[in-house]
């Protein structure tokens, strides 16, 4: 065999010229490597089909053989392989096309075959006007390995393969149980979810019920003020009145204390020019504050007379006649009892003294007559009620 591939090519590099070999110009011992690694099974199918013309019945191992058979000779099965082979490695034949020896494409060859990429590097080698019978046989027995090596890798890639296949399964089942308990997590926190989502509702509604509580005891509040005239002048009154009483009980107890140690001392009072009533039975409104509002102004040191008797303290106002209406609400604010003269007071006055009483629940006593002696009267009837 080598002997007639040895006749069929020039044994000199001159004169082999620039040419490179067709596929049918190729020793036979090469066709069946080149076909088996230059081209795939199935695109080997689809260029015999489409050039015989009709669906070929064959198995991979008959198609391969059949068509190393056809690239002996020139026909259209081998043209049309040709044409593959250069259009498939036209990178590679443009980079043995530079070399210019044998040497230089046995160097090439070898290069490929350390990378491992020889089905371009065989094509370009094989038709190369540069490869001799030796560089051609050559390449022919180093392809011959690299095919026993890719099957013995071949078979160790099968082993690697199946046991990934059995670790994949397995995986595959250890996922598929963490995702089920992934599953069953989501579900538990999408639950917890919306059992917060349902409580913090329930807290927004009731927060949104509170304010609106909140504001209508506020408007309530506000209408509330509208409506109490004067209110803020009234707490200042009354503050102002809380200071005054306790400074005037500060000075009564030092007042008291001070009769107490002169008592022997001093000389009996004058009778009053005007003395007023005796009260037919005692009266105990001690340490009472008693307002009388309204009355005739000569009558009022009698009242003061009577009121001071029973050791109440006395507080009196004209009733809006003279006095300012502003005091008035410092004097009702101040009051324990509450005694109008409703026939010396102005309409005013009489309602004003009125809505506090009715307020705060302050007693009060409406009188007609303003005589001491309904006054004395007045207090008898307070003291008995009491």
């Amino acid at each position: 065999m080598c002997d007639k591939h040895a006749l069929s090519l020039p044994t000199s590099a001159a004169a082999q010229g620039s040419r490179r070999r067709r596929l049918w110009e190729l020793s036979p011992t090469c066709h069946c490597p080149l076909i088996g690694v230059g081209l795939s099974m199935g695109g080997l199918r689809k260029l015999a089909e489409k050039s015989i013309g009709n669906q070929l019945g064959l198995d991979d191992y008959e198609l391969h053989v059949g068509v190393v058979n056809e690239c002996t000779a020139r026909k259209t099965l081998s043209e049309a392989l040709q044409k593959e082979l250069e259009r498939r490695y036209a990178a590679e034949v443009a980079r043995f096309h530079k070399a210019r020896t044998t040497d230089e494409v046995q160097a090439l060859w070898k290069a490929a075959v350390a990378a491992g990429n020889i089905a371009g590097a065989y094509w370009a080698g094989l038709t190369h006007p540069r490869c001799t019978p030796a560089l051609e046989e050559q390449m022919t027995r180093d392809i011959h390995m690299v095919q026993h090596q890719a099957g013995a890798g071949a078979r160790v890639d099968l082993d690697k393969y199946n046991k990934l296949v059995l670790d994949n399964a397995r995986l595959e089942r250890e996922l598929s149980k963490m995702q089920e308990r992934c599953n069953a997590l989501v579900q538990e926190k999408a639950a917890t979810a919306r059992e917060h989502d349902a409580a913090l509702m329930g807290l927004r509604a009731l927060a949104i019920g509170k304010e609106t509580e909140l504001g209508q005891a506020r408007a309530e509040l506000t209408a509330l003020r509208a409506t109490v005239p004067e209110l803020e002048t009234r707490k200042r009154l009354a503050n102002r009145l809380a200071q005054v009483e306790a400074r005037e009980g500060n000075l009564r107890a030092q007042l008291a204390a001070l009769k107490e140690a002169q008592a022997p001392a001093l000389p009996v009072s004058a009778p009053e020019p005007q003395p007023a009533p005796p009260v037919a039975q005692p009266v105990r409104l001690v340490n009472r504050s008693i307002l009388c509002v309204g009355g005739r102004s000569g009558n009022v040191p009698v009242y003061r007379s009577m009121i001071e008797q029973v050791g109440a303290q006395f507080a009196h106002h004209d009733g809006g006649l003279e006095d300012s209406s502003g005091l008035l609400d410092a004097s009702l604010a101040a009051a324990d009892l509450v005694i109008c003269q409703t026939g010396c007071i102005s309409h005013g006055a009489y309602w004003r003294v009125k809505d506090h009483c009715k307020r705060t629940g302050t007693q009060c006593v409406f009188v007609d007559n303003p005589s001491a002696s309904s006054l004395a009267r007045t207090l008898r009837e307070v003291e008995t009620a009491s």
